[in-house]
């Protein structure tokens, strides 16, 4: 197959195409993890975005069961420099073109991954079409002009119906934007009985449970589009200990009457470094994120901000001063990438279990 990436600018290039035979508009943005690509692809808040991996070679371990983030790819294509049709892997079922395929995305590779991620690095991120249908370059530029990119994904890319995931500890009221499994998985290995809500959930229904805590989890799109979300969640600040992840981090911000902001390229990969001024300590993250929060937005609405991106000083993390509410914009639960953060499940325990540790 032909493959072509098509930027809104008129920037193309040209590739060999893979996966299925289809054409779709999305979001050019870049990641730099060296693994993970399956969970990578499956990670929901991915909705809507076509990802150019930095790694030069892609496939290479295949595709296995029980690695994905989700029960299907969310993300719309995938831009690699090299790819491995002839995985070596014991636990591979499958090649990333027969995954890709089965999944209706495109593929482009044998492109300058390289010049697309300076190019996005200079100019930000970038509306494009990815196809492997012979198009032309008219049909592309056509179809990217009358293409709008959505910013309220958060809305239906979460679950549609409340689901219980029985624990025989604390039980937590997850409120789904996306969520991705490793975090569930996470929650469950600490017993939490979950109680999983859609997008919607009133505030009024969460606390019908009873629950000793609520997580607000990561998710794609524009913060400020989930406003019915803002709403409800604004009204359990006080009522429950309260953690958020990525998508869950901006939105408590925004209930707390904070501000949110597009970066210009965004955090994507599995090496980002933070600042944890608490313990005075880095940490490498995990981290997928197009929105920050306006560090100046909260500091005057009750919270502090207790972590920093050591690339570019953005927010990473944030805790109300007087409420058990904390959050952090990038991934303890790795998947893929670093998991040294995991201790910040623990802390939520600790915070239903009624301590300030």
């Amino acid at each position: 197959m032909e493959g072509l990436l098509y930027l809104e600018d008129g920037t193309f290039f040209a590739g060999k195409g893979f996966g299925s035979c289809s054409t779709r508009v999305g979001e050019l943005v870049f990641n730099t993890s060296m693994t993970g690509y399956q969970e990578v692809l499956t990670d929901p808040s991915y909705n809507g975005q076509i990802i150019n991996m930095t790694y030069p070679l892609i496939g290479n371990y295949g595709v296995s069961i029980g690695d994905n983030e989700s029960a299907s790819i969310h993300a719309f294509g995938l831009v690699a420099k090299d790819v491995c049709f002839r995985p070596s892997n014991h636990m591979s079922v499958k090649n990333i073109h027969q995954w890709l395929e089965e999944n209706n995305i495109p593929g482009v590779w044998d492109l300058d991954t390289r010049k697309i991620t300076k190019k996005i690095r200079k100019e930000g991120t970038i509306k494009c079409v990815i196809s492997t249908e012979g198009i032309s370059l008219e049909e592309a530029k056509a179809l990217c002009d009358r293409t709008e990119l959505r910013g309220d994904y958060m809305k239906t890319t979460g679950t549609d119906h409340y689901i219980h995931q029985p624990g025989k500890g604390k039980k937590v009221a997850v409120l789904d934007f996306g969520v991705k499994q490793n975090i569930l998985r996470h929650l469950n290995k600490l017993g939490c009985d979950l109680h999983i809500f859609p997008y919607g959930t009133k505030a009024e229904e969460i606390m019908a449970i009873q629950p000793d805590g609520l997580f607000l989890t990561n998710g794609p799109g524009n913060p400020e589009e989930a406003v019915e979300a803002i709403g409800e969640i604004k009204k359990l600040l006080d009522l429950l200990p309260i953690f958020g992840i990525c998508m869950g981090h901006q939105l408590l911000a925004l209930a707390a009457g904070g501000q949110t902001y597009k970066l210009k390229y965004g955090h994507r990969g599995g090496n980002h470094g933070v600042y944890d001024k608490d313990t005075d300590r880095s940490h490498i993250t995990s981290q997928n994120h197009g929105y920050a929060v306006k560090a100046e937005s909260v500091l005057l609405k009750g919270m502090e901000i207790t972590h920093l991106n050591l690339n570019d000083g953005t927010v990473e993390g944030m805790r109300h001063r007087s409420l058990p509410v904390f959050s952090v914009q990038y991934h303890p639960e790795a998947a893929p990438g670093p998991a040294d953060n995991a201790y910040l499940f623990d802390r939520f325990i600790q915070l239903m279990e009624g301590s300030n540790q």
